[in-house]
């Protein structure tokens, strides 16, 4: 039997440990006597370099590579998982995805309506009305597994879909609502290197180094052209392998390498960038700032009515059970108001570092608290009569899942009597 000590890292709350440890550090740093050169770090330019043309160049200092190479691995462990789920998981049966696709749109779509309601009288604040819709599936997984096994595996498994097919809108709404001054022949450029990789798959190519390269390459021309870079990392993605002809996945193959990286050091880093802020100075003005209220309502409150009453709906039209009550259902919309990372990157996008960076943060991390402590007390309540052994957790079934590629027409480990 494996110690816990030499698998500790495997549990699903790990990652969430990790990212409010980073969370509390950059709080430290920023506020403490390192503040100023910790700023100064992340934001002064280096060695006068610069990325980009004309009006789109960027100063190249620590913030932007993280945010603009470092989460690009992100968004391509992301979108490894995307496809998987796709080709060979319940979203390749659009009636099995119908019903967390549904809760997903909710969830993004109310949360947006919420922000832009409180924030109409200044224009200017509207470009951040993509910062409550998103969901961060590290953390709300993890809060999730806080309450054991007393959790129905089905909801899980719910809240899990649910946070994938957000995290595609969040880099749709990304691609289509956050690039500008678009730089024609970089684009074309990007284009035909994603076009070389489709026939590079289409061709049996299985190497994945070439599609590394070749990903490399496509994330220069993304960075050159005005889209955000972070999109060539899914694009990479769509294009490695699912299969090789005498078995095995390099898809996979290269998912499991990339989790460990991105969920304990890519994730935290960018957290330890992006989450704290300076707090000297800063009083309930800043707590009751438009672009804070219009957050955190949209993620504590937006959420849970999007996501419960789209699937409610769905449910009704498609005549399929939810996979909760009433009460797990809304407790589960709960912690998909968890926004933090993907919030925290879109909020990044959309007002920079400067000085409306505050409120958002405040508005991520105070919604997304109040979030994860209200699904979790109304979770623990709906909850708390079920039986362990009846609704054991799906960790055995996913970790089998993952080895084969596919999350339906699973044989669960026996139980030891």
């Amino acid at each position: 039997m494996e110690s816990g000590a030499k698998h500790w890292w495997k549990r699903d709350t790990t990652p969430g440990y990790v990212l409010i440890a980073a969370t509390l550090i950059s709080f430290v740093l920023l506020n403490g006597p390192t503040g100023e050169a910790f700023h100064h770090l992340l934001e002064d330019q280096i060695a006068g370099l610069s990325v980009g043309l004309g009006p789109a160049a960027h100063a190249v200092n620590l913030h932007l590579i993280i945010n603009d190479a470092l989460m690009v691995i992100f968004f391509l462990y992301v979108g490894l998982e995307l496809k998987r789920e796709t080709v060979e998981g319940p979203f390749k049966n659009p009636r099995e995805a119908a019903l967390p696709m549904a809760g997903a749109v909710g969830g993004m779509a109310v949360p947006a309506l919420i922000y832009v309601a409180i924030n109409m009288h200044e224009p200017a604040y509207l470009r951040g009305w993509a910062i409550p819709a998103a969901t961060d599936i590290a953390f709300a997984i993890g809060v999730l597994s806080l309450l054991g096994p007393r959790i129905p595996g089905g909801l899980r498994l719910f809240l899990l879909a649910l946070a994938i097919i957000d995290d595609l809108g969040a880099i749709l709404v990304i691609a289509l609502f956050y690039s500008s001054h678009i730089t024609g022949w970089a684009l074309g450029g990007a284009v035909a290197t994603f076009g070389a990789m489709l026939l590079m798959n289409r061709g049996g190519v299985k190497a994945l180094w070439l599609y590394w390269v070749l990903g490399v390459v496509m994330w220069a021309f993304m960075l050159l052209s005005g889209v955000h870079a972070t999109i060539a990392g899914v694009l990479t993605a769509l294009t490695v392998p699912m299969r090789k002809p005498g078995g095995g996945s390099p898809l996979i193959t290269a998912e499991h390498a990339l989790k460990p990286w991105v969920m304990f050091a890519i994730m935290p880093i960018f957290a330890l960038a992006n989450a704290g802020v300076v707090l000297h100075g800063a009083g309930i003005d800043t707590l009751l700032h438009p672009i804070a209220l219009g957050i955190a309502a949209g993620l504590v409150l937006g959420k849970p009515i999007g996501i419960t009453i789209a699937s409610y709906l769905a449910s009704f039209a498609l005549k399929q059970r939810l996979p909760g009550n009433s009460m797990q259902m809304v407790g589960m919309a709960l912690l998909a108001g968890i926004g933090f990372t993907m919030s925290l990157f879109i909020g990044n996008l959309a007002f920079g570092a400067g000085d409306l960076a505050t409120p958002v943060r405040f508005g991520v991390l105070g919604g997304s608290l109040i979030s994860a402590l209200l699904g979790l007390v109304v979770l623990w309540w709906a909850c708390r009569k079920l039986s362990p052994a009846a609704h054991g957790t799906l960790g055995p079934e996913e970790d089998l899942a993952e080895q084969r590629g596919v999350l339906e027409d699973i044989d669960p480990p026996k139980r030891p009597k």
